[in-house]
């Protein structure tokens, strides 16, 4: 057996994994389907890395066991901080891991960012805490079908289509680091206690991070100097009469997403009488003055959309004609701007290469409508069929639907948008039960949604699978109490 197939291998197993821990309620199904997890992620890994296993690397992985087991034994204490940790960690320090590092770990270089290394150490805490309970017998409640059924159809598309996927490196980078560790967020954070004080210490920490990460915007907006950033950002700002900021991301857009976070949670809790109106006014000003300095189009409109939803949907009856206005008066100056421009400009410079690269992520779907080239190869699939050069990177398609059906095909798209599907149904019985809450979750996952429309990272985004597990975990706790009082 190869490496690849090792690795393909190793990629269904962590599939399956994820499927009997979101399924499984006791040790029968759950403890196995951790250890496939682990199994795969050490598959996937290890092929990424060279199949090289250094005295450093493996120092590391033993060394870094301890930290987790005393997280674990702190989280089978205190469970109810599993979902608070989880939302705080969901950030990238400078790290990178290799050979040319004395003991293979170090700072990265300028510009660079790591892995989810928080956020990956939550996870394994509370898997091992999760181990503990059930093998001491405990049983815990399986997570609604309604979102884990789509999630692990989902997962096993992804995971079967590095059988024929045309780059597999990149297929196993998200499988390894994004798809199976956030199925798993989904299982550990859907089980987790649900105290009444958890959705203010979700906002909290949001706007917290939000806020942070537009204080950090604004300072570099006046030095004009960077702390992360990916080489287009660079060369971008050193051709451009404006200077587009990152944050603690290395994408404008990303950055952009996450403060856009914060509003939607903020002006949720305007709506319901949740915060001050002062204070969250001023926070509102401080974020999107760091929002402003992204330039991103994509998250301006995220943010357009979802206040006009909040508006239309829990405003009153004045508040709505508005919104109906706005978007009416949006949409008419949209379309007008966009005739007009076609007549001066091409599509493509236009929607900034945008259009190139949904066309030729089309032509792949064309080609491969069924199972498409598999996870993580549109970029060099949609590079095959275009007559310019480059790096993959200026082919990915920044349209996340489209990004799925060249990958998936139907079969991806329609997995794709049952999750979907099963994950607003959840939402909406939330916000029957708990409004601000149920309101709160559907705003960050539309916006969410209708940023990954312009672009990528939908699915390679924490907040997403975030957002569907605490509206899972709602659910199963509310569903817990009834039975109780019931009883």
């Amino acid at each position: 057996m190869d490496s690849g197939e090792a690795a393909q291998l190793a990629a269904v197993a962590g599939a399956l994994g994820a499927a009997f821990v979101l399924l499984g309620r006791g040790r029968l199904l759950i403890l196995p389907g951790l250890a496939l997890i682990a199994l795969g992620e050490l598959g996937l890994v290890h092929d990424l890395s060279g199949n090289r296993v250094s005295a450093k690397l493996a120092a590391l992985g033993v060394a870094s066991l301890l930290p987790m087991a005393i997280g674990a034994a702190i989280l089978v204490r205190w469970p109810m901080f599993v979902t608070p940790l989880v939302a705080a960690a969901t950030f990238r320090p400078p790290v990178s891991f290799g050979s040319e590092h004395r003991y293979y770990v170090g700072v990265a270089s300028s510009g660079q960012l790591g892995r989810l290394l928080p956020l990956y150490g939550v996870l394994g805490a509370a898997a091992l805490a999760l181990a503990w309970k059930v093998l001491r017998g405990e049983r815990t409640r399986r997570v609604t079908l309604l979102v884990s059924i789509p999630a692990i159809a989902f997962l096993a598309i992804s995971a079967l289509s590095l059988l024929w996927t045309d780059d597999l490196p990149s297929g196993e980078n998200v499988l390894a680091y994004f798809l199976l560790p956030f199925g798993l967020l989904v299982a550990l954070v859907a089980r987790a206690p649900f105290p009444s004080w958890l959705p203010r210490a979700l906002a909290v920490i949001a706007v917290a991070l939000s806020s942070l990460f537009a204080v950090v915007g604004l300072i570099q907006a006046a030095t004009h100097k960077l702390w992360f950033f990916s080489p287009g950002v660079e060369v971008g700002n050193a051709y451009s009469s404006f200077f587009r900021v990152t944050s603690l991301f290395r994408d404008p857009s990303l950055y952009g997403r996450h403060v856009v976070i914060g509003i939607v949670v903020l002006l949720v809790a305007v709506l319901y009488g949740k915060v001050n109106p002062f204070l969250a006014a001023g926070l509102i000003v401080l974020m999107f003055a760091g929002l402003w300095f992204s330039y991103s189009q994509s998250s301006m409109a995220a943010l357009f959309v979802v206040t006009l939803a909040l508006a239309a949907f829990a405003g009153g009856r004045s508040l709505k004609l508005v919104a109906a206005l706005t978007a009416a008066v949006v949409l008419l100056g949209a379309a007008a701007i966009v005739l007009n421009s076609a007549r001066d400009h091409s599509a493509r410079r236009f929607t900034s290469d945008r259009s190139r690269r949904v066309d030729l992520t089309w032509k792949v779907f064309e080609s491969h409508p069924a199972a498409g080239v598999g996870l993580g190869a549109q970029p060099v699939a949609s590079q095959a069929r275009s007559k310019q050069g480059g790096s993959p990177t200026r082919f990915v398609s920044h349209t996340t639907p489209l990004t799925v059906a060249a990958e998936l095909g139907v079969i991806g798209l329609a997995a794709y948008l049952a999750l979907l599907g099963g994950s607003a149904t959840v939402i909406e019985q939330v916000r029957r039960r708990a409004p601000p809450l149920g309101l709160g979750l559907g705003a960050v996952l539309l916006a969410l949604f209708v940023h990954s429309l312009a672009y990528s990272g939908f699915f390679e985004d924490p907040v997403t699978w975030l957002a569907i597990a605490v509206a899972a975990g709602f659910v199963l706790w509310r569903a817990d109490s009834e039975a109780i009082l019931g009883a």
